[in-house]
């Protein structure tokens, strides 16, 4: 007679809960500034393709360096801190023009700036010939700058590259602001 300790065992196949976890880690390492987005791409494609909990582990070891009770606490003051940040964008919501998102299979990037020859033309002194740019890329949609004088912004954080954004974020080009909106 055998025992079931006697047979190999596979590791368990990762969940959607744990992939999940791990694609947020990723987003929120991008958000932050501790990834490039090349990176990013690279290990979200690496994560969906992940079939074993210790894959996932490899592509956010070098994320998430806080144990549970300080990310808890830094969580915390995070809610509480940023309350007055997502009072003022609420209040202003409303008031800014929508921004609509291009439809993503077109493939094209959305070039932002002065020039004549962007797909959005801004006319303001203080937005660039060439400002920015607005790609959907790997299902998400990133914001370049392109070398702006006068920067770009997402939810009032300045760009320094790329970053995500997602419907409902206040974008900024120098001193004009848009809601991103996909209707």
């Amino acid at each position: 007679m055998t025992s079931s300790f006697e047979f190999p065992t596979h590791p368990a196949r990762v969940s959607d809960a744990e992939r999940d976890r791990a694609l947020e880690v990723l987003r929120d390492g991008v958000a932050a500034g501790r990834l490039s987005y090349d990176t990013f791409a690279h290990r979200m494609e690496r994560a969906l393709a992940a079939r074993r909990p210790d894959e996932l582990a490899v592509l956010t070891s070098d994320l998430s360096t806080e144990g549970r009770l300080s990310r808890a606490l830094f969580g915390a003051v995070g809610a509480v801190s940023g309350f007055t940040v997502r009072l003022r964008r609420a209040w202003q919501s409303e008031r800014l023009p929508k921004l609509l998102l291009p439809h993503a299979d077109s493939g094209c990037p959305l070039r932002i700036g002065r020039d004549p020859a962007s797909g959005l033309r801004l006319n303001h002194e203080t937005v660039s010939r060439t400002h920015a740019e607005l790609r959907h890329q790997s299902g998400l949609w990133v914001l370049r700058d392109l070398g702006s004088t006068n920067g770009t912004t997402v939810n009032g954080r300045r760009v320094t590259g790329a970053a995500v954004v997602r419907e409902g974020d206040q974008v900024g080009f120098g001193q004009v602001s848009y809601r991103l909106s996909a209707h």
